[in-house]
């Protein structure tokens, strides 16, 4: 009775049936993100996480994204995880030079993110100058992380008083649901507000 039972078993499991549940439980773990959803995960700094929580089972299809089609956005991806070693070795040098690639396609996540490390002198040497410039073109692409980031370097004297109001100018008409990006950006506004004349400071607030 124990044979026939494992006999049986063995019939279930190579029965077209079963390969066909099988194959499609598979294809709905290896479901790659799309483009918004990846873009989504990233401005939310989950991008890592998910990937994880996804049990690495994407590793391959996010690299060929990144090395073959060569796409900002997972070039982005597979750089960050490169560079802190998540689903795979830890090779900071490649990593970096994938993100580099992507915020020179000009995607404003990479942008900002190389912004970023320049700023804190993370993964390459501290050089507020590339800091700023990177946060530049991150914010004149709507990116507000880089935007917030960019005015509190201007006002602890990083950078030039000639960017006060269009740096102004963005932050006077941003939007954000985040409480503490709020209260960041009304620190920033106040900061430079206090540095600019009053006409240049009425010129930024005029509606877009």
């Amino acid at each position: 009775m124990r044979r026939l039972a494992v006999l049986a078993m063995v019939l279930f499991w190579c029965s077209p049936v079963a390969l066909a549940q099988v194959s499609t439980a598979e294809l709905q773990v290896v479901q790659l993100y799309t483009q918004d959803e990846l873009l989504q995960l990233i401005r939310q700094n989950q991008h890592l996480k998910r990937v994880k929580a996804d049990d690495c089972q994407l590793v391959k299809d996010i690299e060929a994204r990144a090395d073959i089609m060569k796409l900002p956005s997972y070039q982005f991806l597979f750089g960050d995880m490169l560079a802190y070693g998540v689903c795979v070795p830890l090779n900071v040098e490649r990593g970096w030079d994938l993100m580099l690639s992507a915020a020179n396609q000009g995607l404003p996540e990479a942008l900002e993110q190389i912004g970023r490390y320049y700023q804190q002198g993370k993964f390459v040497q501290k050089d507020l100058t590339k800091a700023q410039h990177y946060l530049f073109e991150a914010g004149s692409m709507g990116n507000l992380n880089a935007q917030v980031r960019l005015a509190e370097l201007l006002l602890a004297g990083v950078g030039s008083p000639v960017d006060y109001e269009t740096v102004y100018r963005w932050l006077h008409h941003s939007v954000t649901a985040d409480k503490n990006m709020h209260q960041r950006i009304q620190k920033a506004l106040a900061g430079l507000g206090g540095k600019m004349p009053g006409a240049v400071l009425a010129r930024a607030r005029q509606p877009l």
